[in-house]
């Protein structure tokens, strides 16, 4: 059981305090044209399921959940709820002969749906916002604006349902049609003015751009139509006259319009400051800046479009192109302090623009609203005389180059004559000594002359005896081709006969391939053929002077059946080796032949063995010496060898074991 004296308590203090924390009632009358509710005019739910109806809102049992508005206009301060917003007007006297309108200021809004009482107290719903075709508002206009249906006397209560992923200040204005005319009229013109503004400027700098060919004229044409489409989207223009029935454009546009604004506005800091040489530092910085800016924009328009509710973060390039002119300002370059002014005045509004949002600054009206565009052209008023002092200061130094280029012709003049007159005396003074050369010239010519004529009988003598000493020439020369081919004659019979130095042999056969050479013209001297199918026709083989018989592909190899087959030493050392024993008629020793050839004893011992028995095959043949001298044990062997194997078995291999190479010992 409740006590008397508390529930006493309580009801007073509800009657005290309650009317100081329940939702104020407008009252309106004929007289009012216009009313903006803010702060304890409206009431606010938030439904973050997003399912609430008119009718759950309208039985009572969610009353208890509205919240007062405790800030200037409300917000919604999680963009994936739905807010219910609840106002209630008071109309002192009937005034159906004028009619008016809700509108709705915020046209990033996507979702307004408007719950308006008929005279029968019937709710009527209305929707409007920027994710609707334009061509379905109440009147062809960049705001929201909801018909009143009921003006009668007597308090009425009206719901609005918002919905919007972007951070909005939800303001809700009443006005009457003709309040409404004239305000829209006015606003149009204001924005005629700053369009046309931003038109004449782009008109302005793109002509000069065409003139000049400057690339920060482009740049500058392409900031200021970034800051139009930016504000065409956030102020509804560009629904209303671009994309009326694309809403869909309007979650992307304002967001690619602020990437437009801070990558041009780099770029046009960027050359208008000529960075890359008066900052090289800050240069890289703003290269950063515009590529991370580009990952950001491309991430929001292919994964997450919701994101470019942070409009905060196109504050980063425009500190860093502030910066930039700070310090390029500070450095000495003058064109940049009217490029600070104008960022300047650009913070300044960006500044104005968010405490306004944030709702620190009341009751500034059109101000609050308009300033950021405000700031705009203030920008561009000082980033157009930042260029043009830039273009004076270019003309400045390009007169103060002509005068000192002018001064310079003068001076160079002067120095002209000066020089000119030294030349003139020059040239009289050459003049003359090429006259008086040219006399001494002439008569060196008549003596020239003569001896020309001296030399051309001298010549003709000489060439006389040129023609007989050629005669002699030829003759010398069929002399010596024919001493050096007996001088060769008798080299080879000393070495077919005499005992020679093993220097002297080798001036003979030198190397491998002159070995191989003499072989192969002993051992085929009558003519090839086929040790396997008797075949005379041949071809060049792998190894040096081996031959391929052409029928059956058999190779023999220029070693193969002569006493140097399977010789470990080298071929010019085994070549002397045979010829000492032939001189020596196999006399000298095995210690002998090691100390000349410079092969081990034990090799010459083998090899001499192998000499003797061929010699001594020969006694008992008893064939005579021939002029061959010492190769006849070659081609003997070879003969010999050859016979042997015409009764070998026909399977061994095309490529014979002659074709080894030769092992030094």
């Amino acid at each position: 059981m409740i006590k008397p004296l508390p529930l006493l308590c309580v009801l007073l203090l509800s009657f005290v305090i309650n009317p100081a924390f329940s939702q104020k009632v407008i009252h309106v009358n004929s007289a009012v044209r216009q009313h903006i509710f803010n702060g304890a005019e409206i009431e606010y739910l938030e439904d973050s399921l997003n399912k609430l109806t008119i009718e759950d809102i309208r039985t009572g049992s969610f009353d208890h959940r509205f919240r007062l508005n405790n800030g200037y206009y409300p917000k919604n301060k999680h963009v994936k709820s739905d807010y219910w917003y609840k106002i209630k007007l008071n109309f002192d006297e009937p005034i159906d002969e004028k009619q008016s309108v809700f509108e709705f200021f915020d046209q990033t809004t996507e979702l307004i749906t408007a719950y308006v009482p008929n005279e029968k107290g019937i709710y009527i719903s209305k929707t409007a916002g920027a994710s609707t075709n334009f061509v379905n508002r109440l009147y062809h206009h960049k705001n929201f604006e909801f018909s009143m249906n009921n003006k009668l006397r007597g308090e009425h209560t009206y719901y609005f349902k918002v919905r919007s992923r972007n951070s909005i200040n939800v303001i809700i204005v009443y006005r009457t049609v003709d309040y409404f005319i004239h305000y829209a009229l006015t606003e149009y013109l204001t924005y005629g003015i700053f369009y046309g503004m931003l038109l004449i400027f782009c008109f302005h700098n793109l002509l000069m751009f065409l003139a000049v060919r400057s690339k920060h004229y482009l740049f500058y044409v392409l900031y200021i139509l970034s800051v139009g489409l930016y504000e065409m989207s956030t102020d509804g223009i560009a629904f209303q006259y671009i994309w009326p029935e694309f809403p869909g454009l309007n979650a992307y546009a304002y967001g690619v319009a602020l990437y437009a604004i801070s990558l041009f506005a780099l770029l046009f800091t960027k050359d208008l400051l000529d960075v890359r040489n008066k900052a090289p530092l800050f240069n890289k910085i703003i290269n950063y800046v515009i590529a991370l800016r580009t990952l950001y924009l491309l991430f929001c328009v292919f994964f997450n479009p919701s994101f470019f509710i942070y409009k905060f973060i196109e504050i980063i390039p425009l500190s860093v192109a502030f910066a930039t002119g700070i310090k390029i300002w500070y450095n000495g370059y003058k064109p940049a302090r009217f490029f600070v002014v104008a960022y300047a005045s650009l913070f300044i509004g960006v500044i104005f623009k968010v405490v306004s949002v944030l709702g620190a600054v009341r009751g500034m009206g059109l101000l609050a609203f308009y300033g950021l565009s405000f700031s705009f052209i203030a920008e561009m008023i000082f980033f157009s005389i930042a260029i043009a002092d830039q273009v004076k200061l270019l003309r400045t130094e390009k007169e103060a180059a002509k005068d000192e280029t002018i001064r310079q012709m003068a001076i160079t003049n002067k120095l002209k004559d000066s020089i000119n007159q030294e030349l003139e005396i020059m040239v009289n003074e050459r003049t003359r000594q090429v006259i008086e050369k040219s006399r001494k010239i002439s008569e060196q010519a008549e003596v020239i002359e003569q001896q020309n004529t001296d030399l051309i009988n001298t010549n003709r003598e000489i060439e006389r005896q040129a023609a007989e000493i050629s005669l002699m020439n030829v003759l010398l020369e069929r002399d010596n081709i024919q001493l050096k081919h007996n001088i060769e004659k008798v080299t080879d019979a000393r070495v077919l006969s005499a005992e020679l130095s093993f220097e002297e042999f080798s001036s003979k056969y030198p190397d491998q391939e002159s070995c191989n050479k003499f072989l192969s013209e002993l051992k085929w001297a009558k003519g090839y053929n086929c040790l396997k199918c008797q075949s005379t026709v041949f071809k060049h083989g792998r190894a040096p002077y081996s031959r391929r018989c052409t029928k059956c592909g058999y190779e023999e190899s220029v070693l193969f059946n002569t006493i140097f087959q399977n010789n470990r030493i080298p071929i010019n050392k085994a070549f002397y080796v045979v010829y000492l024993m032939y001189s020596t008629k196999g006399m000298i020793s095995s210690y002998q032949l090691s100390e000349k050839i410079g092969v081990r004893q034990s090799t010459c011992w083998q090899y001499a063995i192998r000499i003797k028995k061929v010699m001594n095959e020969h006694k008992k043949d008893g064939k005579k010496s021939s002029n061959q001298g010492w190769s006849r044990l070659v081609i003997d062997q070879n003969d010999k060898s050859a016979a042997a194997n015409k009764n070998k078995d026909h399977s061994i291999n095309k490529t014979h074991s002659g074709l080894k190479p030769e092992n030094v010992s």
